[in-house]
């Protein structure tokens, strides 16, 4: 009917089209029943079977090459991606949002069934903020970074470890999903070093960690078991070490991109409150090298703020990671759109971020 013919045509958006949203649902049906593993005679259509005339009415020649593409687009994606590591820094308003939080659980179900291998390292700021003001806890901050007496770790670790980690994967689970929540501290998952601040380095931030060693195997061992591991970045002294039972607060971006760096993972991208990298004219760039951002940071069009997010992203290149991905987390089905639009290049949709390889 016109009207189910009608239902191919998904209305343009910033985030693509309804039709790809419903061909990465059928993709993921796909998977899960082991369709996809058996080859393109799956697919044999039953109008091959039919008499012309008891044939179903298909869809427009527009509509069909836009399904078309999007499959194609999806197929590719996903024929680069099965079976690779994919880290994903989830914080910002795409944590802080009811509706946005809810997508991004089901977005990592949905990679999941793909066959893709997720590792979720989060952050929650704005819940140490909230708790630390209740508790009448102060706080304060050295060049950007947040210094953590050990009343401050205290009460890090036990939103991000507690509330906020068990949120995230209970949420995974509730969308058909397989997830466990860590903290950097579980079975040495994250040893640190004491980190100091500053251009030279003489600004004590407490008890800051920078990540010395991942235990890696623990986190193949939750993969290989078709378990996304949640991790929260609080740490522990390295093994062996005067301070090896320092509890440590990480910054969230540097834990993942050496999470992502060790694991040399095919992708690692960042969820922000940002559009992505943008010129002097604010327009988005959607695609920059290693050597594009020095110069970009010398001519001072990246300034600020943004400065230590791409910083985080080169890092994670220079570690062996494909592509580091600095993703508006605001666009819903962000990592959806992202990580499968983009098809066999792994660009990204070119509308959600900037990808820096």
């Amino acid at each position: 009917s016109q009207e189910q013919d009608g239902a191919w045509q998904g209305s343009k958006s910033r985030t693509g089209t309804t039709t790809t949203m419903r061909l990465i649902v059928i993709f993921a049906g796909l998977a899960a029943t082991g369709v996809l593993s058996r080859g393109c005679s799956a697919f044999v259509s039953p109008c091959a079977r039919q008499p012309v005339s008891s044939r179903r009415q298909l869809p427009s020649l527009a509509a069909s090459e836009g399904f078309a593409g999007s499959t194609i687009t999806i197929a590719s994606s996903l024929c680069s991606l099965r079976g690779k590591n994919i880290v994903v820094k989830y914080g910002g308003n795409a944590m802080t949002s009811p509706e946005l939080a809810t997508l991004f659980c089901q977005d990592i179900a949905t990679l999941q069934k793909l066959g893709l291998r997720i590792v979720v390292v989060h952050g929650g700021g704005p819940m140490i903020n909230s708790m630390l003001e209740k508790l009448g806890v102060e706080s304060s901050w050295e060049g950007g970074m947040r210094v953590s007496t050990e009343e401050v770790v205290d009460v890090a670790a036990m939103v991000l470890c507690g509330t906020v980690n068990k949120n995230i994967s209970g949420g995974i689970s509730l969308a058909g999903g397989r997830a466990l929540g860590l903290s950097g501290r579980d079975d040495g998952l994250l040893q640190c070093t004491k980190l100091y601040g500053g251009d030279d380095g003489e600004i004590d931030l407490g008890n800051v960690g920078q990540v010395a060693a991942v235990n890696t195997d623990l986190i193949n061992q939750l993969l290989d078991a078709g378990i996304t591991p949640v991790i929260a970045p609080i740490g522990k002294g390295c093994e062996g070490q005067d301070d090896e039972a320092v509890v440590y607060n990480i910054n969230a971006d540097v834990a993942a991109g050496r999470i992502a760096g060790e694991l040399k993972a095919e992708r690692v991208l960042f969820l922000t409150d940002i559009a992505g990298v943008l010129d002097k004219e604010m327009k988005l760039m959607e695609t920059l090298t290693c050597d594009d951002i020095d110069n970009l940071i010398d001519d001072e069009t990246i300034t600020g703020g943004m400065i230590p997010k791409v910083t985080y992203a080169t890092d994670a290149v220079k570690l062996g990671v494909k592509g580091a991905f600095i993703t508006d987390g605001r666009v819903p089905h962000a990592l959806l759109n992202e990580i499968l639009a983009g098809g066999e290049e792994g660009k990204g949709s070119g509308g959600g971020g900037t990808v820096v390889t």
